[in-house]
């Protein structure tokens, strides 16, 4: 570390974070019991320093799989600085330099959509792509065919429409009631096919997509709109849908009129070891929406990508004064965002990172196999490049969940040895027993077997 805080500064700093700060995701009590808020002063690579200058193996690539590029980037800080100071914003009725260049590059890499409409959030980015869905259903069916599909143990945002596609009941709680015309569809985690009637022992992956058009049928084809799905889920536990699901979704969404929407703000950018996750599976979305990782937190910017099919729409009849899309994004205007992507995609390309993910992911899964091996509380370990999870379960055989307090006193443990992992937290009543893990895809054999070795110690430790 070689910041240039001093021991005053960052005791000053401790305390004006204590008095003013309301942090996400956390009880802040402790903070009043003499805890101290932990604060990130520095950045390198895949490591972090805290305020007491102890590093740290940053597992989770900021906490919320986005600093895809990893931490001190100079030429990414040098290309956002170049950019605001020419020109740091207009509103988005007008185009930018990097906004034009970023969206003509981000396209190379979505053959089939053509159209990037820029916000500031994961969150926002689903919104928009809620509500061209929900126009378009006035605009060509007379309001009818407005519901959105979402699919259980999914997270698409924090906004209250986002919750309402949530599938994750416990971080929905206390936020209701919620906007209507949010449907949802069952999960397709194979691991916990014991637990949905009917599931067989084969071909589970097409039986799941069925369950959907199930749905579909319920509802009535000519109410439904569109399907949202992450392409790996990730706060619900980390879950890969099994093989024969994706062909079966892209069948039953063709059937019956439906919009595709990939809801990609995690996995978008290289963090499976594709550009975008979808791209594993063969399907052909309708809306892509993303953020994390296109800038890796260097700069705010969130994208919603689309067809031209449904740009169309939104342009098809000059003489009606309602026929555009009707929004707008504030800081989807900032230059600082693309021009940050463009260099955060330059660096994924030079450095060949898309193929560090795979073989780096390959070796994790197989390290976090051989702890399944050694300690039977991990009940199953999946995902895919670089988005790994670990679900731990108190009994193998019955597959009964994990105590979440002695997950998280995994996650802790991982702390105190200066290894920072994540676990699914507050997101579904039972379930928060995955760990998480989504360092950045420069990481290397040496970082992962760190990792590794933290959690083995954590288990050894926690469950015995």
């Amino acid at each position: 570390m070689d910041g240039t805080f001093n021991e005053n500064d960052i005791s000053r700093v401790v305390e004006a974070d204590r008095a003013n700060v309301w942090h996400h995701l956390i009880q802040h009590q402790p903070f009043f019991n003499g805890a101290d808020p932990k604060i990130i002063v520095e950045g390198k690579g895949i490591k972090v320093w805290d305020q007491k200058g102890i590093e740290h193996i940053d597992a989770v690539s900021g906490g919320v799989w986005t600093v895809n590029v990893g931490y001190g980037r100079e030429t990414i800080g040098d290309a956002v600085r170049d950019a605001i100071v020419k020109m740091n914003f207009f509103g988005g009725t007008v185009g930018s330099v990097p906004g034009a260049l970023f969206a003509e590059k981000l396209l190379t890499k979505m053959p089939g959509l053509d159209r990037v409409y820029y916000c500031n959030s994961g969150s926002e980015a689903n919104e928009k792509a809620f509500k061209m869905v929900r126009q378009i259903a006035h605009k060509r069916y007379g309001g009818k065919k407005h519901k959105i599909l979402y699919r259980d143990r999914d997270y698409h945002g924090t906004t209250i429409a986002c919750l309402s596609a949530g599938g994750q009941d416990e971080r929905n709680a206390q936020y209701g009631p919620y906007t209507p015309g949010f449907v949802r569809v069952p999960h397709c985690l194979e691991y916990r096919k014991h637990e949905q009637d009917g599931a067989p022992e084969q071909n589970y992956g097409e039986w799941a997509a069925n369950q959907i058009e199930e749905v579909i049928l319920r509802e009535g084809p000519d109410t439904v709109g569109a399907l949202c799905l992450e392409p790996v889920t990730a706060g619900g536990g980390v879950i890969e849908a099994p093989d024969g699901y994706w062909p079966r979704v892209q069948e039953i969404c063709k059937k019956y009129d439906i919009l595709l929407h990939i809801d990609e703000v995690v996995c978008g950018v290289g963090r499976t070891g594709e550009w975008f996750g979808y791209q594993h599976y063969g399907i052909k979305p309708d809306f892509v929406t993303m953020a994390k990782g296109v800038a890796s937190g260097y700069a705010a910017i969130a994208c919603m990508v689309t067809t031209n099919e449904v740009f169309d729409m939104f342009k098809d009849d000059t003489s009606d004064h309602l026929n555009y899309f009707r929004d707008i994004s504030t800081f989807g205007g900032c230059t600082a965002g693309p021009a940050a992507a463009i260099e955060n995609m330059r660096i994924i390309e030079d450095e060949d990172l898309l193929g560090n993910t795979v073989a780096m992911g390959d070796y994790m899964l197989d390290q976090l196999s051989a702890l399944k091996d050694k300690h039977k509380v991990i009940g199953d370990v999946r995902g895919k490049g670089l988005f790994l999870g670990a679900e731990l379960v108190a009994d193998r055989d019955s597959r009964e969940p994990a105590d979440e307090k002695m997950v998280q006193a995994v996650v802790g443990h991982c702390m105190k040895q200066a290894v920072i992992i994540g676990a699914t937290n507050r997101s579904l009543p039972g379930r928060n027993n995955t760990l998480c893990f989504s360092p950045a895809l420069i990481a290397t054999k040496d970082n992962i077997d760190h990792i590794v070795g933290a959690v083995d110690t954590a288990l050894t430790d926690v469950f015995g």
